[in-house]
């Protein structure tokens, strides 16, 4: 017996009737109370239900996705097939993500795509280098600027998904010509991130009144 569930709820029904009302074995009355318990125990269980949607820590199914469309409206949706426990770790991280920085832009694309974004910025001289410097020959670099304060130009790369490589489409000349078909399903026809989500991710990161100047890659 546990906590608010059938059994618990009888005995805490039978424990308040007057003592002498009925006898010690009345099943008239046991069924009764049973239907009552079956019921009570039906709301501690919804009760217990509703108070952990009000954590995100342990909010679940539909209430997790009203939370990440609370704090971040149609920019943190859940993934096709995500499980709440995924995506209640990507809710956290993006609450308290680091932002308006350098290392927070490059963490977002990182965490987005699974690989490190190419960073310049022109006024950075650790980016491109200075005369008077050692200079290394036959190796292509950035050349900086200082007329482009608080820019950068960013390469973000797209993720390496598992496409479908060295199967023809319908509409080429190697489909069908004694060759065994195959069904693809459309999760791994479409990229898992599109571009359009790797320049929210860059809007919502960088600095307010900086420009960011990006290319996507592959």
């Amino acid at each position: 017996m546990s906590t608010g569930d059938q059994t618990d709820m009888f005995g805490r029904l039978k424990n308040l009737l007057p003592i002498g009302w009925f006898g010690d074995s009345n099943p008239v009355r046991d069924a009764l109370l049973w239907g009552y318990a079956q019921a009570l125990s039906w709301g501690f269980t919804l009760y217990l239900y509703a108070k952990d949607q009000t954590r995100i820590k342990t909010a679940s199914d539909g209430w997790l996705d009203l939370i990440g469309l609370d704090f971040f409206g149609n920019n943190l949706i859940r993934l096709s097939g995500q499980l709440d426990a995924s995506y209640r770790n990507r809710i956290l991280i993006n609450i308290f993500r680091e932002r308006a920085t350098r290392h927070g832009l490059d963490q977002v694309l990182f965490d987005l795509t699974g690989r490190r974004p190419l960073i310049i910025e022109p006024a950075k001289p650790d980016d491109c280098g200075c005369l008077g410097a050692t200079l290394y020959l036959g190796v292509a670099g950035p050349v900086g600027s200082t007329s482009c304060p608080y820019q950068a130009f960013v390469t973000a790369y797209r993720p390496i998904g598992s496409g479908p490589g060295n199967l023809p489409g319908i509409h080429t000349n190697w489909f069908g010509l004694s060759l065994t078909s195959w069904v693809v399903p459309s999760s791994q026809l479409a990229p898992p991130v599109s571009d359009a989500d790797i320049v929210a991710a860059i809007e919502q990161t960088k600095m307010y009144g900086s420009t960011v100047w990006y290319r996507i890659t592959n």
